[in-house]
């Protein structure tokens, strides 16, 4: 006979399939190892003393190849009920077919005022009762109580409110998923930075054309340029008198308009020898 598989649901002589039972589908978790069930070569071997609360550690024990992991705590057999068990006390469904069993109303008894001392004490000192006895013995001849109308007081029922009205706080908006993909939100930024940069060229623009800009003195000294002396570079005495060694210009005239060139540049070059980068003048 083939073996059946016990994941699949068993079926019945009419070829109907039988429903799995809550044990079938979720099974109890194992309990834990006993050292009876221990043999040589299992993963929770233990040599030496073996001891039961080895095995029901989970720190302790070992996960086993193949099966699920055991449950390290000790709990109560199948016959066992978790819970409260309540006892039928109602008499089932003849007792309630039977008679109707309805709920006798509660009958309110009216509660007793609460003393007004305010006027109580208002009273007695305008009647002449000043002293503590006095206004205790007022008291008793005369009891005043509150008023279940009294405005003064806060009123036990709940206060009007509309019909419509949520208590709480109000819920989150939802987030808006569909501006996100579109980045609509850069969008609207990017508007918003274009119509600032828009009101400023035309606030520039009018100041422009309310008068004319005069260049004030330190404008002009920001473009002013100090001339350089056309002069040779100061040498040493005994070097003056020496030759140049190389020369790499092809002739004497070349050479006089790379001077020319070079001489031309000299205020718009940095450094102390006037051959470093440009300068921009700034206006």
């Amino acid at each position: 006979m083939a073996a059946t598989d016990p994941a699949k649901p068993a079926s019945t002589k009419q070829g109907h399939h039988r429903r799995r039972s809550v044990s079938q589908i979720c099974p109890p978790p194992r309990r834990p190892m006993t050292l009876a069930e221990l043999y040589p070569g299992c993963e929770n071997e233990r040599l030496g003393v073996a001891r039961e609360s080895m095995l029901q550690n989970h720190l302790i024990a070992k996960p086993e190849l193949g099966k699920p992991r055991r449950n390290c705590y000790t709990l109560p057999g199948h016959a066992f009920n978790y819970g409260l068990y309540i006892h039928g006390l109602d008499g089932g469904v003849p007792e309630a077919i039977g008679h109707w069993n309805s709920i006798k109303p509660r009958i309110l008894l009216p509660k007793e005022k609460p003393r007004d001392y305010k006027t109580s004490n208002r009273k007695a000192v305008h009647d002449g009762f000043v002293t503590a006895h006095e206004q205790n013995l007022y008291r008793r001849a005369k009891d005043f109580r509150i008023n279940e109308d009294d405005e003064r007081r806060f009123k036990r029922a709940p206060p009007k409110v509309p019909a419509d009205m949520t208590y709480g706080r109000p819920a989150r908006p939802s987030t808006p998923f569909f501006e996100l993909l579109q980045h609509k939100y850069k969008e609207i930024w990017m508007e918003e930075q274009r119509a600032v940069i828009k009101a400023e060229k035309a606030e520039k623009k009018q100041k422009k054309r309310r008068g004319k800009t005069y260049d004030t003195r330190a404008t002009l000294l920001r473009k002013y340029q100090p001339p350089m002396k056309p002069g040779h570079l100061w040498q040493m005495s005994h070097f003056r008198k020496v030759g140049p060694h190389l020369c790499t210009f092809p002739d004497q005239a070349s050479h006089k308009r790379a001077i020319e060139v070079f001489r031309s540049e000299i205020p718009v070059r940095i450094g102390p020898l006037a051959q470093g980068l440009y300068t921009a003048a700034v206006c």
